[in-house]
């Protein structure tokens, strides 16, 4: 629902009037986006604690461990913890960087941030920085896709990026019907179908490659809602990890990881 700040009587300029009308008209296109697409609503099996002070961008699985990136300038880390809540390694990125999204590649981790056009290559165990290469846009999502990497970047297109060269490669349009799908954020590859969180929505895309059509959403609204409710600190869904069987799913801030079935 669009809200404004104009109390009842009075005087609206035309051209305001105008915006008034623009926005509600954008966010009723918003909504209906995901109209016609299948919703699910997820099984959830169990959960384990999370750090409250993790301003999740990345998660992932390393064997039986996670890899969990943060966010936030300042707060910014690369952290490998246990299912129980064990942190057994951490990195802290400089204060003038906001991490984003992160994907482990063989020996090594790839851990981009926001709006730097920048990248920092990490060894994988134990975590040192060996490097960075630069990223064309702002930097959300990072999965790894038929041997090359995939980036999130806000917008509707995914770009494919090769290891070792660092270009691009490639791009992938997402869509649902006619509709582009943008605000992709934290991505999670399984085969050939990719999971995306949708910003500021509890929705996350499960999408098709490389046609990028999408299947369907998963709906997390109703355990998001529970959890506002309850710790009204919390920021956006955003964190999903495959452990070859089952799904991990988190949010920013949130003090708990849920493993859950689609």
């Amino acid at each position: 629902m669009f809200r404004n700040s104009f109390k009842a009587g009075e005087p609206v300029e035309p051209l305001m009037f105008l915006f008034l009308i623009l926005s509600s008209l954008v966010c009723t296109l918003s909504s209906n986006v995901y109209a016609a697409t299948p919703r699910v609503e997820p099984t959830i099996l169990d959960s384990i604690p999370h750090e409250t002070s993790h301003f999740t961008q990345g998660l992932s699985f390393d064997g039986k461990e996670l890899i969990e990136t943060t966010g936030l300038y300042g707060k910014s880390g690369l952290y490998r913890r246990t299912l129980d809540g064990k942190i057994l390694d951490s990195a802290r990125l400089e204060e003038r960087y906001f991490g984003e999204g992160s994907v482990v590649m063989g020996d090594e981790i790839y851990y981009l941030t926001w709006k730097s056009h920048k990248a920092f290559i990490y060894s994988r165990k134990p975590f040192k920085k060996k490097g960075e290469f630069r990223i064309p846009t702002e930097g959300w999502g990072l999965t790894l896709w038929r041997d090359q990497l995939l980036m999130s970047n806000g917008s509707d297109e995914l770009l494919q990026i090769a290891p070792g060269s660092f270009s691009v490669t490639g791009n992938i349009s997402v869509r649902d019907g006619r509709y582009s799908i943008k605000l992709l954020n934290e991505l999670e590859i399984v085969g050939n179908t990719l999971y995306a969180n949708i910003w500021q929505t509890d929705l996350i895309a499960e999408i098709e490659l490389p046609s990028g059509k999408v299947l369907r959403y998963i709906d997390f609204s109703k355990k998001a809602g529970e959890i506002r409710e309850r710790f009204p600190g919390v920021d956006v869904l955003n964190g999903i990890a495959y452990d070859g069987k089952d799904f991990w799913i988190t949010g920013k801030l949130w003090p708990q990881v849920y493993k859950v079935k689609f």
